[in-house]
């Protein structure tokens, strides 16, 4: 059964109150804390990454300040056997499963296709093309499903990935064959400099229902709510139901990327009103409320972001240049006799750059 619902899922109010109860999905102390510290860590390795792009350090860099609450709440439901097919500004979500800022910078600093090996983390490399991965997780769902291990593949994707025709044909591939793969859209209202009002007429989740996915609207700064619907999505999943989508609403605080402008497309006034509900804040108000967290306890937060950036730094810097001889290791999955003529060649003319 297919589940619409027009008004996003919603537990804690951007002032920090709660107002919904939800049983699956008690909001506690330890919990609370353990989503600040982990959004607060993810913004600070985002921050440093920012200034290290404007420093000349990354050629590019894709923020992901806002959307938090959204990855820290998604990827908090997992079981460490899921697989996850990112986008490009799941930052948050590559350092809750365990990769390293310097990791996740290689690729941007452009010493590296990728920093991780996927299998060491059950986190796929970043796709830059809008909607790839979505094609690669209901692949990959089809062959979990045929493993009968009960894992989950999750793949993130944005609003303007939505209108790509690879998401329709993933989405109606993987409803066809019941595959075991969570849609996650973060919807952040811009598709680069394209509002959603210009872009569907149809919300994501209700979209979904055409394909017959089971489907959900979220409160995307709402790190519980985000939390909650998630576990939903994977225990129809997990039961054999199908696959599901669900849609967290948020917002994307900066530019689409550090070469984008976004003063010329969208007023301050909006960017403001958004940061109201800025989901770290709304952690930070409930912990103050109820009295599950002292000055020691934010100050000591502070102090470890201000040490993950600065290992961000230290990592990015460290990152080491890679040899002329590399970019002939992975042309071809076995070697050719052509590729390897090429790079003897190539060695040969340019020795200094053989490490």
């Amino acid at each position: 059964m297919t589940t619409i619902s027009r008004q996003p899922f919603q537990l804690v109010a951007p002032d920090g109150t709660v107002v919904a109860d939800d049983g699956d999905h008690p909001i506690d102390r330890d919990a609370a804390r353990d989503y600040y510290r982990a959004m607060t860590l993810a913004r600070a390795v985002d921050d440093e990454a920012t200034f290290l792009q404007r420093r000349g350090e990354l050629g590019l860099w894709l923020r992901s300040l806002g959307q938090e609450a959204a990855q820290i709440g998604s990827i908090s439901a997992l079981r460490a056997s899921d697989y996850v097919f990112p986008s490009y500004r799941e930052h948050a979500a590559a350092l809750a499963r365990g990769l390293s800022p310097g990791q996740i910078l290689a690729q941007w600093r452009g010493v590296a296709h990728s920093g991780w090996n996927p299998a060491d983390h059950n986190f796929h490399i970043y796709t830059l093309v809008l909607a790839a991965q979505l094609l690669h997780a209901t692949g990959y769902a089809m062959g979990v499903q045929r493993d009968h291990s009960g894992d989950v593949v999750l793949a993130y994707f944005g609003d303007g990935a939505s209108s790509e025709g690879d998401a329709a044909e993933a989405f109606n591939i993987a409803a066809v064959n019941a595959a075991p793969v969570l849609f996650f859209c973060q919807n952040n209202a811009w598709a680069i400099s394209t509002p959603n009002d210009k872009q569907f007429a149809s919300p994501v989740h209700v979209r979904a229902q055409a394909y017959g996915l089971w489907s959900a609207a979220v409160d995307g700064n709402d790190v519980f709510a985000v939390r909650a619907v998630t576990e939903r999505a994977l225990r129809h999943i997990r039961s054999g139901g199908g696959p599901a989508l669900v849609e967290a609403l948020t917002y994307r605080r900066a530019g689409h990327s550090t070469a984008d402008d976004p003063t010329r497309y969208r007023p301050d006034s909006e960017v403001s009103e958004q940061a109201s509900r800025d989901p770290i804040d709304r952690v930070e108000a409930l912990l103050r409320q109820r009295d599950w967290a002292d000055e020691t306890f934010f100050a000591t937060a502070a102090a470890d972001a201000r040490e993950a950036a600065a290992r961000t730094r230290e990592e990015c810097l460290a990152l080491p240049e890679p040899s002329l001889a590399t970019y002939f290791d992975h042309v071809l999955a076995d070697a050719d006799p052509d590729v390897l003529r090429e790079r003897t060649e190539s060695l040969r003319q340019h020795p200094v750059a053989v490490s």
